[in-house]
């Protein structure tokens, strides 16, 4: 079992390597990353973009280029329309946003004749981070795609959160469903699609996984919370996977644990046919290599 988002690059040396195909890799970040990736032996890399900056960044940044697979592709829209052909005629594995604006990026998965997106499937973002303070990984989600998740979304984010908890090598992950309170509040909507979540779990129709809710945060993550509060659970203060009931307050959490504790994180947007990484262009190389790694563990 994962403990550390470092451990994730030796547990990929042992599969086979996959390829990640990066959308307008013309920024130093991108290439550094995916460079760091290919070297420790995890993924082979096809960059679509602009050759000769490309080739400028890595003669800047003392890189082969040789390393890479590139794609001549100056214009922004063409490079993501180019990456998005390359996984759907089997040419890749993963695929990665590089420059290209992210609405761009999004709309070009989500074509929907040209797109990665199979009929009724569900993107949603699924990040995996390091607290320092907590005693193991927890899989988040959706911190960034769904706004205001109604049930059969939110079965959609559990049941990917427990697949990203696999490829961790969890096999029976605990998932704890948020809302403000632990009562069973009718009027409380998060509290109500929490209740009816763990209910399946209960009844196997969420599979691989035992699901509990509705959970404040603090009953989640710290027994000692859960014992004062007399809430008898597996899940209570033992959380590997953390439902939000919406985006603000997953978002809020996501921020909080790289811009104030100082964490480490990895993500990745599940739902399409490959996964997709969709690191912001402010995001640090360590973060976009920590995605890479996840997005090599989730490909199937």
């Amino acid at each position: 079992m994962i403990t550390k988002l470092n451990e994730m690059f030796d547990a990929l040396k042992s599969g086979k390597k996959k390829r990640l195909v990066a959308a307008f890799a013309n920024d130093a970040h991108t290439i550094e990353a995916i460079h760091k990736a290919i070297k420790l032996g995890v993924i082979d890399a096809t960059l679509v973009g602009d050759k000769k900056i490309i080739e400028s960044v890595c003669e800047k940044e003392n890189i082969n280029p040789g390393l890479f697979t590139i794609f001549n592709e100056k214009n922004e829209s063409d490079a993501i329309v180019k990456a998005v052909q390359l996984i759907n005629s089997g040419k890749g594995d993963l695929i990665m946003k590089g420059m290209v604006s992210t609405d761009k990026y999004m709309r070009a998965i989500l074509n929907k004749e040209n797109g990665l997106m199979d009929h009724g499937a569900i993107l949603t973002h699924i990040s995996v981070v390091e607290p320092k303070n907590y005693h193991k990984l927890l899989i988040i989600g959706d911190v960034a795609i769904i706004p205001q998740p109604e049930l059969k979304e939110k079965i959609v984010i559990a049941k990917f959160l427990i697949r990203t908890a696999h490829s961790l090598g969890i096999k029976r992950p605990k998932l704890a469903v948020l809302a403000a309170t632990e009562q069973i509040l009718p009027k409380m909507q998060a509290c109500v699609d929490a209740t009816v979540l763990a209910k399946m779990s209960d009844r196997g129709q969420i599979k691989g996984a035992v699901i509990d809710g509705p959970f404040g945060l603090d009953v989640a993550i710290d027994k000692e919370s859960a014992e004062i509060k007399k809430i008898k659970s597996e899940v209570a203060g033992n959380a590997d996977c953390i439902l939000f009931p919406n985006i603000e307050s997953g978002n809020v959490f996501y921020k909080f644990h790289t811009k104030l504790a100082d964490g480490e994180v990895a993500a990745v947007v599940a739902g399409a046919r490959v996964p997709a990484i969709l690191s912001s262009r402010g995001d640090s190389v360590q973060t976009k290599l920590n995605s890479i790694a996840l997005a090599s563990l989730m490909s199937e």
